[in-house]
């Protein structure tokens, strides 16, 4: 069974094919920058390429420290990581994103399989990823599930079937939906009230933003457009291009509104848009809820009616690493299951795949909030050691397993992918 692909005149064939597709989203190949510096000559650097979700600068200095090894991050956009991993699979060795991004680097051969038996935690990893539900009652949600494009099968193909290879390292996880400023606009019940519909409604109109990414944002404003009653889709997961046709003009109609007042690309310009007040409403992403929440902004991060929308962060070796770099990309990758990592990322409302680690590194009411859903007993600090969590509030939506159990749809690539982005991108630029 062939589950990696080093020979570099595959990589390039497979890279010019990846171009073809990456082309349509419209980013100027020139955005492929020059490799990271390299720290020392005697210790190789592992190169990690990823988001500002993941790849911050607290969590870098800590790997080092802990494992004696240099690590250079290059944050990106998710569009723009995807571009670059997708197409120059030497310039870099770990590439850190969401489940959305499997389908294409594993078509693409960018990437290679993981060995299961390298992987120190591998049984304390939760059921979620391994089986696709938190809880047996929780909703599987439409897309690409991850526990769907874990497994490498022996056909080279990705699939459920439990095998020794895998596609990626299951950490970082949450569920998604929107940020609301509730000094603008009044607090909604989760799970009762709040609703996708908002991100559509004319109340807002000239005061929403949205997160500019294909496999993201195309899900939000398909569950809005479905909320109020606008689009139907048989399988959101799995759009139709008669279905994507029909979104897209509802969004292109209100784009030409002015409903939308900008589209984001990575966290911090998120928390731009809604400190300034560009916005009062938008997609995001729970860090920047804890940001501004530091900042006495107050923002809601609602707990739709509909559902969230889930996602999942991959870990994933390049198809080019290999030797020495491999070695310590393997304990980097274990190290982010050791405790501290998945503490640290509790802080700003994120889960780690096997959390019983890292809750002895939590404070008992840190846990009770971020895990249990319980009112915060104490003030809470964020990954920036300001409070973000005031005494008695209640994290919206509630436990770990309670917002697991309400998924709508994942960050998904669909099977009219192309398409999609066509439409997508005539939409933000028109």
């Amino acid at each position: 069974m062939k589950l990696t692909n080093k020979n570099p005149k595959s990589i390039d064939s497979n890279r010019r094919k990846a171009l073809k597709t990456i082309a349509k989203v419209g980013i100027s190949a020139g955005a492929i920058v020059s490799p990271p510096y390299v720290f020392a000559k005697s210790t190789p650097t592992l190169r990690v390429l990823g988001t500002h979700v993941t790849l911050q600068e607290e969590l870098r200095q800590q790997a080092m420290s802990d494992l004696g090894i240099n690590i250079s991050f290059e944050p990106r956009g998710s569009a723009s990581v995807l571009q670059k991993a997708s197409l120059s699979p030497y310039s870099f060795d770990l590439y850190e994103q969401w489940s959305n991004s499997i389908n294409v680097l594993w078509r693409s051969k960018a990437i290679q399989s993981i060995d299961k038996k390298r992987l120190k935690y591998w049984d304390e990893i939760n059921p979620l990823t391994k089986t696709g539900k938190v809880t047996p009652h929780a909703n599987y949600g439409a897309g690409d599930a991850p526990y769907k494009i874990l497994h490498v099968q022996p056909d080279g193909k990705l699939g459920t079937n439990h095998t020794n290879q895998i596609s990626f390292l299951p950490y970082v996880h949450n569920v998604d939906s929107f940020g609301y400023n509730t000094d603008i606009i009044d607090k909604g019940t989760p799970y009762k009230t709040e609703s996708w519909g908002w991100l559509l409604d004319e109340k807002f109109s000239g005061k929403v933003g949205v997160v500019n990414a294909p496999t993201i944002g195309l899900f939000d404003l398909a569950l809005a457009a479905q909320a109020n009653g606008l689009v139907t889709f048989a399988n959101i997961g799995a759009m139709t291009k008669a279905e994507l046709n029909a979104l897209f003009k509802v969004l292109n109609n209100l784009k030409a509104q002015g409903h939308f007042s900008g589209f984001w690309t990575s966290v911090p310009e998120s928390v731009e848009f809604m400190r300034t007040k560009r916005v009062v409403i938008e997609s995001m992403f729970s860090p920047a809820v804890t940001q501004l929440n530091s900042q006495n902004i107050p923002v809601t991060f609602a707990a739709p009616k509909e559902g969230y929308r889930g996602w999942h962060g991959v870990m994933c070796l390049s198809a080019a690493t290999t030797g020495k770099v491999k070695d310590i990309a393997y304990e980097y990758m274990n190290w982010w299951l050791s405790g501290w990592p998945g503490a640290f990322i509790a802080r700003q409302g994120y889960y780690i795949s096997n959390p019983q680690r890292s809750k002895p590194l939590l404070t008992e009411a840190e846990w009770d909030y971020w895990y249990d859903g319980k009112p915060a007993s104490t003030p809470l600090l964020g990954t920036d050691n300001k409070t973000s969590v005031l005494q008695g509030d209640i994290r919206t939506g509630g436990s770990y397993k309670k917002r697991f159990s309400n998924v709508a749809v994942w960050n998904t690539v669909m099977p009219t992918y192309d398409y999609s982005l066509q439409k997508w991108y005539e939409f933000i630029s028109s």
